[in-house]
C-alpha cells in the first residue's frame, strides 16, 4: 500500500505518495492546479522519510519555478 496524503501550501492542494519501493521518494501531484495530473518528485538521498515541513519546502520551491501564465515549469 502505498503513503498518501494530502498537503496544502498557499492555497495550493497536492497529493503526495511515497513510494512503496523507495523508501524516501516521492511523488506531488497538483491536485487544484491548471494542469490536471501535473506535479513533481522528490527523493532524499538517505531514503529517510519526509516530514511535514519537508514536503511543504518541496511544494513551495515546485511552485516558485511555476510560470503563472501557463502553470508549467518553464524551460
Amino acid at each position: 500500500m502505498h503513503d498518501t496524503q494530502h498537503v496544502e501550501v498557499d492555497g495550493q492542494v497536492f497529493r503526495v505518495t511515497g513510494r512503496q519501493d523507495q523508501p524516501g521518494q516521492y511523488d506531488y501531484e497538483w491536485v487544484n492546479g491548471p494542469n490536471p495530473g501535473y506535479g513533481f518528485s522528490v527523493g532524499a538521498s538517505d531514503n529517510h522519510p519526509f516530514t511535514t515541513v519537508e514536503h511543504e519546502e518541496a511544494i513551495r520551491d515546485f511552485l516558485a519555478q511555476v510560470d503563472p501564465r501557463t502553470g508549467y515549469i518553464e524551460d
